[in-house]
Order: structure tokens, then C-alpha cells, then sequence
């Protein structure tokens, strides 16, 4: 079952790019007689920034905890950058948030080009700050939502200037390999048989 997810996931990219996404089998499941069933509850996500899920109000920010996501999975900056921009164009995640495209579900780098218009005004919608609207600088017409997990990569000085890279007209194919690569490491971090 787990290398049908994996796969499930590479053809579902394939079907929205114009990439290959390598695919590497091999994968065992683990019996229901060797899966103790209430040790699970432990492992359900709390805060998981590439989906933009927090469960509660923690005392680190939902940008901190992505960070911390993905340091557990091994990701650079750039790596962690391309993901979440990713996922947001093909419209992984808990609703609407950061869906900054037109072309939902379509792998594209609108999250990046859309998060750094200058033709945007985002404004925190809630009083933890927590949630933001972007409008139309010159109508003020609601054009996207999204969290602070969305917004740290157009305030954030190193974080800014990799969503910048990505933005550019010329970078689509750059942003496409890039994702996949990211995509690639993540599915085979726990493959120590391919090293």
C-alpha cells in the first residue's frame, strides 16, 4: 500500500507537468498483527505548515513550526520553499488558504509570482494574526487568503528572495524540476536501501 500512495502521488504530478517524477518501488506495509492501534494517536500531526494545518494555538508561531517540519525532513530552504508553493497551486492542504492561482491544480509558480505583486494589500482578518486577506491594491477586491505560513515567504528577507527566484516569468520550468526533486527526497527519506 505505501509504494501505491507514493506512486499515486508521482502520477498525479505527471498528469498536472510536464515532468517525469522518478519512482523508486520497494516499500513494505506492516501487518495489522505488528501495528499496536493506540500508539497511532501519538503521531497525529499537531502543526504541519506544508498542508497549513495547526491544530491549536501553540507558543511558537505556524511559520516556526514549518521550519521545524521541515527540518525533520531533511529540507533546505529552497527545498522547504518550492514544497509549500507547490502544494498550494495543486491544492494540497486543510482548505482554501494559500491558494494563490487561478489554475488550481495545475503545478505552476503562481504562488510565488501572486505572493509578491505589488498589486496585492495583504491585512491580518484576525486578531491573532494568524489569518490575512490580500485585495487589490487599486479596487480593494478580495483576490486570495492565506496564513502566516503563506506570508513568510514575502516577508522573510532569505525566504523573499528564493519566492522572488521562483516568481520570475523565466523560472516556471526551474520551479517544476526543482518541486519534483524536493518531492523525490521527501518519498525517499526513509529508503536507506537506495543509498
Amino acid at each position: 500500500m505505501a509504494d501505491l500512495i507514493v506512486l499515486g502521488g508521482c502520477a498525479a504530478i505527471e498528469a498536472v507537468s510536464d515532468q517525469v517524477v522518478p519512482f523508486h518501488g520497494g516499500r513494505s506495509d506492516a501487518t495489522q498483527g505488528q501495528t499496536d492501534i493506540d500508539s497511532f494517536a501519538a503521531l497525529e500531526p499537531q502543526a504541519d505548515g506544508f498542508r497549513n494545518h495547526l491544530k491549536a494555538a501553540y507558543t511558537l508561531s505556524a511559520e516556526e513550526l514549518l521550519v521545524d517540519k521541515a527540518q525533520l525532513l531533511t529540507l533546505s530552504a529552497p527545498e522547504m520553499t518550492v514544497l509549500v508553493g507547490g502544494l498550494r497551486v495543486l491544492g494540497v492542504g486543510v482548505g482554501p488558504l494559500g491558494q494563490l492561482t487561478d489554475r488550481l491544480g495545475v503545478l505552476s509558480n503562481d504562488f510565488f509570482t501572486n505572493l509578491v505583486s505589488m498589486d496585492t494589500v495583504w491585512k491580518a482578518t484576525s486578531s491573532a494574526e494568524d489569518l490575512f486577506e490580500g485585495r487589490d491594491r487599486t479596487t480593494s477586491a478580495l483576490k486570495w487568503s492565506g496564513s502566516r505560513v503563506d506570508l513568510v515567504f514575502g516577508s522573510n528577507s532569505q525566504l523573499r528572495a528564493l519566492a522572488e527566484v521562483y516568481a520570475q516569468d523565466d523560472a516556471k520550468d526551474l520551479f517544476a524540476k526543482a518541486f519534483v526533486r524536493a518531492w523525490v527526497k521527501v518519498m525517499e527519506l526513509d529508503r536507506f536501501d537506495l543509498a
